[in-house]
């Protein structure tokens, strides 16, 4: 934002570095200071509205309901039309939220062919009596995600964003009124706001946004933190066969409930690992589609846990992307010279790791990668948003997770066609590091035109640290300048004063 004087030790990043608010304001209006720099990995889950004591909560969920009866009818009534799945079924995605997996940026991809016809055919071969469960006490969109192929989180959370977008639009303009000052704010035009069921048709709304960009030719929304959550819907097809033992016994009907569990022991025959009762509890699924409603009424009576849950996930991205990174960032303007950097992808790439490094071993910047019980950092996808904050304002095209045919690789740092840098983050907790180490990223390396490329890899006590050097020993790499350990061990670093 050009004509902003705000001045911060660190590159902005957050919402309210742009908009120049204090971060209290968008706490105590019980929205997420969401990053205008890349995605953070949270998504709406629409089980939090079904079971929100909230009445507007409600309503909105009642409103997805009343939209898939809609389609339900369609599908059922007729063949629907090129035009009809267009205009009903694909919706963009809803970049100006900041929420999501996206490759680059805040721009994921869409809801598609895939989705909709995922969801037409849902309607005409399983979901015929969608809307009128006998089982669980509501319908439930998360119900798709259990039988279709490639329907997961991010495609239910799109789904429900776009269906709840008057509300969200409605519920930003309120904060911006109350709190940006006029030169940041303005009116917008916003299609497919709302749909109106009179005409069968998505209508426009106008509202008055947060703007950003270069000509504020773009706005944000934001999003309350108490229908967001990180790890997967409450609703989910991990647990509908982790949790595969509580479902037979809710079965009410002790003919059924028999056969299941006849099927269920067949199918697992004298096996007691793991891996094969998941397996059983799939394949007893495929053969009782009916065990997904028994399923979905367990969660349902289970629902006061999914909001527990929720909180401890934000809570931590809070803990991790709010007050964690940008402190980083601090360290990096304060210790380095991380953002004036010059060079070649592969340069600037392989300084920029190693002041990354030097942040987090010698400048305490390792205190950052803990949660508030004292807890690692455990996920790749989180050190990956941290790097994507930390070349916000770089010239170069830094896109994430690039998939070029053979498998994604975390970031791709490129200057024109001729000049470009992998970039891979790993833990060294990870089962398959020597894997990639040894063979992934020369892999990508090909896929991608570039023979250049960084791997930062970072360990967080002493037996990783043994485990990381015996790898890179033994494959010759101890020594490569590309490969860059970070020692983000805690019980090792002494304070600044015994340092001294």
């Amino acid at each position: 934002m050009d004509d902003i004087d705000f001045q911060l030790d660190r590159p902005r990043v957050l919402f309210s570095d742009f908009f120049q608010i204090a971060p209290e304001a968008l706490e105590a209006y019980g929205t997420f200071n969401i990053s205008l720099v890349g995605d953070l990995p949270l998504f709406i889950d629409p089980f939090l509205l079904f079971n929100s004591e909230k009445p507007e909560y409600q309503v909105l969920h009642e409103g997805i309901i009343q939209y898939l009866k809609f389609l339900r009818d369609k599908s059922l009534d007729h063949e629907v039309t090129e035009g009809e799945l267009k205009a009903w079924y694909f919706f963009k995605e809803i970049e100006q939220n900041w929420f999501g997996f996206s490759k680059t940026g805040n721009k994921g991809s869409a809801l598609g062919r895939e989705f909709a016809e995922a969801l037409n055919n849902g309607f005409r071969l399983i979901f015929s009596e969608y809307g009128q469960e006998q089982v669980t006490k509501s319908s439930h969109l998360e119900k798709l995600c259990l039988i279709a192929e490639g329907v997961g989180r991010d495609r239910i959370s799109d789904f429900t964003t776009n269906l709840i977008k008057d509300y969200l639009l409605s519920y930003t303009e309120r904060f911006a009124r109350e709190h940006l000052r006029p030169g940041h704010r303005r009116l917008f035009r916003v299609p497919r706001a709302r749909f109106r069921y009179e005409t069968g048709t998505w209508a426009e709304g106008t509202y008055e946004l947060p703007a950003i960009g270069p000509g504020r030719d773009d706005f944000v929304i934001l999003t309350p933190q108490d229908i967001l959550t990180q790890d997967d819907t409450w609703i989910n097809n991990t647990d509908l066969i982790n949790d595969f033992a509580h479902i037979p016994p809710s079965i009410g009907d002790e003919a059924l409930r028999a056969q299941v569990d006849a099927y269920f022991r067949e199918a697992l025959g004298k096996e007691t690992k793991r891996k094969e009762e998941r397996a059983a509890a799939r394949r007893t699924v495929q053969r009782f589609p009916q065990l997904i409603d028994y399923y979905i009424r367990y969660k349902e009576e289970n629902g006061d846990k999914a909001r527990a849950v929720s909180d401890a996930h934000v809570e931590l991205a809070r803990n991790i992307f709010l007050e964690n990174f940008p402190e980083i960032l601090t360290l990096l303007t304060r210790e380095t010279d991380f953002f004036n950097l010059t060079g070649t992808t592969y340069e600037e790439s392989l300084r920029r790791a190693r002041f990354l490094k030097q942040v987090i071993e010698h400048n305490e910047g390792y205190r950052f990668f803990y949660d508030s019980s004292g807890y690692p950092i455990k996920r790749e996808a989180d050190l990956q948003v941290l790097f994507r904050f930390c070349w916000y304002g770089s010239p170069l095209d830094v896109n994430r997770e690039v998939n070029n045919g053979r498998g994604p690789v975390d970031y791709k740092v490129s200057l024109g066609a001729s000049d470009a840098t992998l970039v891979e983050f790993k833990l060294a907790s990870n089962t398959q590091l020597r894997r990639n180490l040894e063979k992934q990223v020369e892999v990508y390396k090909q896929a991608n035109q570039t023979k250049w490329a960084v791997k930062v890899i970072l360990f967080f006590d002493a037996l990783e640290e043994e485990r990381l050097q015996a790898i890179l020993k033994d494959l010759g790499m101890e020594n490569d300048e590309n490969v860059i350990s970070v020692d983000a061990r805690r019980d090792n670093k002494p304070s600044g004063s015994k340092a001294s």
